[in-house]
C-alpha cells in the first residue's frame, strides 16, 4: 500500500511535512521519501525503512530540507519521490498506485522511442517513474495527470511537486482518499486525517474522484472537477485505515464500533468475554462487547516497539514469525474460558490458525470468531493492500477448491450468505481454523456500518461487483 502528505506554507514547513508523512507509516514499511523546493531547486531524499522507523532515518536530513513547499511518501514498493527534468519543467512525483497494466503501458511509452526508465525495481520499471512518464506526454500538468488517470488499470493517486505548488490528484474512481486541510499559514493534503490535528490543520474537504487540486501557500484551486463515480475501498474502514482517521467524513474507529455492534446483534454467543485481534480487530470487538453487554478483555497483548507489521514481508514464513512474536498470550485471562474474538477479516488464515492453536494450548475452552467483513472471495484488482501472490492464497478460495476441485466454477454463490455453497465454504474455514463457531459479517450490514451508499464503495473483494460509468461532475 502506501501513503503521502504534501504541504504548502507561507512560512518554513519542514516540520509539518516530516510529521505529516510519518503519520502514514502504518501503510508501508519499505521506503520513505521527501522532495522539497529549495532555493537551489528540487531536492529529494529516500531511505530504506524496512528495519528502522521513518523518523529515525529522516531526522538527520531535516536541516538540509528546510522548505515551505514539499511532498513526502511512505511506500511499500518502489523508490519515491521520482524527480523529472522535462518540457514541463522540473517536477517530483509520489504515488499510491496499483498499475495492473504496467507492461502494456511501458510498451506504449517505449513506442515514442525518446523515453527510457532506470532499472530501480529489481530489473523492472518503477511504477512512479511510469506515472511521471505518462504525465510528461502532455503539454500541461493537468492534461498529463488526466492521461495518467485514463491510461491505467487499477488505481493511482498522486502528488506532483513543482516550484510553484503541488498538484494533488485523486484516483479516477476515488479508491484511495485524499483530504485537503488548512491552518492560518499553510495548506496541506493527506491520505490520513490523523496527520492533521496535532499539526494544527483543520479538514477542509475530501477531494472527489478524479479531482485535481493545485496547492500554493495562498490556497487550493480545483484544476479538474471531480467525476461522478466514487468507488472508495471499503476495506479502509475494516482494516488498513488508521482508527483516528476519517474518509468521506466517516471516522474509522466509529465505523468499526458499529460493525461490532451489528455482529453482536446478528450473531450472539454464550461466552465469558469479548476480545479483538490487535490492532484492527479491537475497534470491532469493543463495539461487539458494548452491544452484547459482555466484558471486553485482552487475552493477547501486542508487543509493538520492535516488531513490524506482519502482513508486509514477502515471505509467508517471515509473516508468520512476526505475527507470532508480537502477540503475547495472558494465561490468567485465557485458561478455562469461553470467549469470542472479533477480527477485521480472514485473508489467508495462516496466522489466525496458529493464534487459535496457541489459545487452546494456553487453556481456552471455546474460541468463537466474528470477522468484521464477509469472506474474501475475489482478489483485489485495484489496490495493493495485501501481498498475496495469488487469489488461491485466500482462505475462502482454498475452501472453494476443496469443495469443487480444480474445475472452474461460478463464484457468485459462494459470495452470497443465503446459499448452501456459502455455508459449506464457511464450515470448511471453521474446521480448518479449529473454531467453535465462525460467523462472518453480512455485506449489507458492513455497508450500513460504514454509512456510505453501496454504489459509492468498492466491495469487489467480497461480491465481485464493479461499477464503471463515464466520469461526470461529482454530485
Amino acid at each position: 500500500m502506501g501513503g503521502f502528505f504534501g504541504v504548502a506554507g507561507r512560512a518554513e514547513s519542514i516540520s509539518d511535512l516530516y510529521y505529516g508523512t510519518d503519520y502514514h507509516s502504518h501503510l508501508g514499511t519499505k521506503r520513505g521519501g521527501i522532495a522539497v523546493v529549495r532555493p537551489e531547486g528540487l531536492v529529494k531524499t529516500i531511505h530504506n525503512i524496512e528495519n528502522t522507523q521513518f523518523r529515525a532515518k529522516f531526522d538527520p536530513d531535516l536541516s538540509g530540507l528546510k522548505t515551505n513547499l514539499g511532498i513526502g511518501v511512505i511506500s511499500d514498493s518502489d523508490n519515491q519521490p521520482v524527480v523529472i527534468h522535462s518540457h514541463l519543467g522540473r517536477f517530483a512525483v509520489v504515488t499510491v498506485a496499483a498499475i495492473k497494466n504496467m507492461d502494456d503501458l511501458v510498451r506504449r511509452v517505449f513506442r515514442e522511442r525518446r523515453i527510457h526508465f532506470a532499472e530501480s525495481m529489481s530489473g523492472g520499471v518503477n511504477p512512479t517513474e511510469l506515472a511521471a512518464a505518462l504525465i510528461n506526454q502532455e503539454d500541461t500538468f493537468e492534461a498529463g495527470i488526466r492521461n495518467l488517470q485514463e491510461s491505467i488499470e487499477g488505481s493511482c493517486s498522486a502528488l506532483v511537486l513543482t516550484d510553484k505548488g503541488i498538484y494533488a490528484a485523486r484516483d479516477k474512481y476515488g479508491r484511495t482518499p485524499i483530504i485537503l486541510g488548512s491552518k492560518d499559514n499553510a495548506w496541506a493534503v493527506t491520505m490520513e486525517t490523523c496527520a492533521f490535528p496535532n499539526l494544527g490543520f483543520e479538514v477542509v474537504r475530501d477531494l472527489g474522484p478524479g479531482e485535481i487540486v493545485f496547492l500554493t501557500p495562498e490556497g487550493a484551486e480545483t484544476r479538474q472537477a471531480p467525476g461522478s463515480v466514487l468507488q472508495i475501498c471499503a476495506f479502509l474502514w475494516v482494516y488498513y485505515g488508521f482508527p483516528a482517521s476519517s474518509y468521506e467524513g466517516i471516522n474509522v474507529e466509529a465505523a468499526r464500533n458499529r460493525c461490532g455492534e451489528v455482529l453482536a446483534r446478528r450473531f450472539p454467543a454464550a461466552i465469558d468475554f469479548v476480545a479483538g485481534i490487535p490492532d484492527s480487530g479491537v475497534g470491532h470487538g469493543i463495539g461487539f462487547a458494548a452491544a452484547a453487554g459482555i466484558p471486553f478483555k485482552r487475552p493477547f497483548v501486542k508487543y509493538t516497539p520492535t516488531w513490524a507489521r506482519s502482513f508486509m514481508p514477502q515471505s509467508q514464513d517471515v509473516r508468520d514469525l512476526v505475527a507470532r512474536m508480537k502477540l503475547i498470550p495472558i494465561k490468567e485471562l485465557i485458561q478455562g474460558k469461553k470467549f469470542l474474538f472479533c477480527e477485521d477479516s480472514i485473508v489467508r488464515g495462516t496466522q489466525l490458525k496458529d493464534t487459535v492453536q496457541r489459545l487452546y494450548d494456553t487453556g481456552a475452552m471455546e474460541i468463537h470468531m466474528r470477522p468484521a467483513c464477509p469472506p474474501l472471495v475475489y482478489g483485489c484488482k485495484f489496490l495493493n493492500f495485501s501481498i498475496s501472490r495469488s487469489e488461491m492464497d485466500l482462505a475462502a478460495r482454498r475452501a472453494i477448491r476443496e469443495i469443487e476441485g480444480e474445475r472452474v466454477v461460478d463464484l457468485s454463490p459462494y459470495a452470497d450468505e443465503r446459499t448452501p455453497q456459502f455455508e459449506a465454504m464457511v464450515e470448511r474455514i471453521r474446521r480448518r481454523l479449529n473454531l467453535t463457531t465462525l460467523k462472518y459479517q453480512r455485506l449489507a450490514d458492513l455497508v450500513a456500518a460504514i454509512g456510505l451508499p453501496k454504489d459509492r464503495t468498492c466491495t469487489y473483494c467480497w461480491d465481485g461487483a464493479e461499477v464503471k460509468s463515464p466520469s461526470l461532475p461529482f454530485a
